[in-house]
């Protein structure tokens, strides 16, 4: 009994992840990997935990868009690391109630539409954040292939 493994080719022909969903456990709920294994030599960044609100401190209303501003945060942190959403190897998401949940994955999905195999994925409901506008965080763990040259 084997993993079904998904290898992704990204640097000179070696697979620097292997994609795991055991066929012995039951299918992931929704779009994510239930492991992601990164091997040896690759350059992983740690995205810390990302708030629903802008660059002038404006907080939105509602998961939805305050998860696609933690999305897009993310996408910031990985473009300064020159990496991308396809490099992202696991989230973690944390909502204040259960009826944000449907917005966060809305958001997420949007986010991760097209990347196959999809990352690793947790998602918490927890009891709020620093500021009680806050209804969603999301913190992201990427790998790559190192810098060349």
């Amino acid at each position: 009994m084997g993993a079904l493994v998904n290898d992704v080719i990204s640097h000179e022909g070696i697979a620097m992840l292997n994609h795991l969903t055991p066929p012995q456990i039951r299918a992931p709920f929704a779009h994510y990997s239930h492991g992601v294994e990164v091997t040896a030599g690759a350059r992983l960044l740690f995205v810390s935990g990302q708030l629903g609100i802008d660059p002038n401190d404006h907080i939105p209303d509602g998961a939805e868009a305050q998860a696609r501003l933690c999305f897009g945060n993310i996408d910031a942190v990985l473009a300064e690391a020159g990496m991308t959403r396809a490099d992202i190897i696991r989230f973690n998401a944390y909502v204040t109630a259960r009826d944000h949940l449907p917005g966060y994955m809305r958001a997420r999905d949007a986010f991760i539409a097209g990347i196959e195999p999809p990352p690793a994925s947790t998602l918490m409901i927890v009891s709020g954040f620093a500021r009680e506008e806050f209804v969603v965080e999301v913190e992201a763990i990427a790998a790559a292939a190192p810098h060349e040259g």
